[in-house]
């Protein structure tokens, strides 16, 4: 009897909920065990606000003594960090302020019962086109930066004729 496993797909990424595993392309990418359950909690709910107090209930037992806002922002960072994802220009995670994360990408949960079989034309699409998303992100955040720095230059240049035309 073949085995199912339970795969949700976001991206290029699959989170083998069996398996405990998260893989961008068929890579394994190391998780911790805390924010790996963080990361099921988030893709199975995608969309929805996901309050801080949820997380805690669902993360950390009754009569669990820890660091508990330290604990879920170190979860959140691993989860980014494994993503590649970022605060500032979210494409998977979003911090919604003093309320809690919301999963923003679209997740295709699937069962599947042969795992060499599970590639379809829809996945691949849905992966392509989140990669495109990541990308304009990050390339968008670049042009701010190269405009920053534009800015900053021809501001000295000002600077530097305003002191030139008074001196003089």
């Amino acid at each position: 009897m073949p085995s199912t496993r339970e795969i949700r797909r976001f991206g290029p990424f699959e989170l083998d909920i069996d398996a405990g595993e998260l893989r961008r392309d068929g890579t394994r990418i190391k998780m911790q065990p805390q924010p790996f359950r963080l990361l099921l909690l988030l893709t199975s709910r995608a969309g929805r606000l996901i309050s801080r107090d949820e997380i805690r209930t669902a993360l950390w037992p009754e009569g669990t003594f820890v660091d508990f806002d330290q604990s879920v922002n170190f979860a959140v960072k691993q989860i980014r960090d494994a993503l590649g994802d970022s605060a500032g220009q979210p494409v998977y995670l979003e911090t919604v302020p003093r309320k809690g994360y919301r999963f923003v990408a679209l997740a295709d949960a699937a069962v599947e019962s042969d795992p060499s079989t599970s590639t379809t034309i829809s996945v691949r699409l849905q992966k392509a086109i989140w990669t495109n998303i990541a990308e304009l992100r990050m390339a968008e955040e670049r042009r701010r930066k190269h405009t920053r720095y534009a800015l900053a230059g021809m501001l000295v240049v000002l600077a530097a004729l305003i002191v030139y035309v008074v001196l003089k």
